[in-house]
């Protein structure tokens, strides 16, 4: 299961245009899953995974925690942009999945993207809780 989970996510940063990451962590930062475009393999953007992987997923949990208590029901994802990347975090409670687009990706088609990868993260976390109660 988990190589068809992989090929899926590695396919679809060849089909989404600007699409250069994703990962899927726990709320804690524990990368489940990534996949980097091989073209930004070898570049600084890849250390930010490597380096500090917990950082974009605890941060998420924290601001999303205090985004949902403004009475607006509760937060589903968060669009940020830094210089020429944009970060798209989705809360697909207990996991958090972050996408990763250069300045030309479409916003939306990254959001769009939100139920497609909510049906894999349940898949995921429906394993994590399968081995955990054993």
């Amino acid at each position: 299961m988990g190589e068809e989970i992989q090929a899926y996510i590695d396919k679809l940063l060849s089909r989404v245009d600007g699409l250069k990451a994703i990962t899927v962590t726990d709320r804690e930062g524990v990368i489940l899953l990534k996949a980097i475009c091989p073209e930004e393999e070898s570049s600084t953007f890849k250390g930010i995974f490597e380096t500090q992987p917990a950082l974009l997923s605890t941060t998420f949990a924290v601001v999303s925690d205090q985004a949902s208590k403004l009475g607006l029901k509760k937060n589903r994802s968060i669009v940020s942009v830094f210089g020429s990347h944009q970060i798209v975090q989705f809360n697909h409670t207990p996991l958090v999945t972050t996408l990763v687009g250069d300045s030309n990706a479409n916003t939306g088609v990254l959001l769009d993207l939100n139920d497609e990868l909510k049906e894999m993260t349940e898949v995921i976390a429906t394993a994590l809780q399968e081995r955990q109660s054993t």
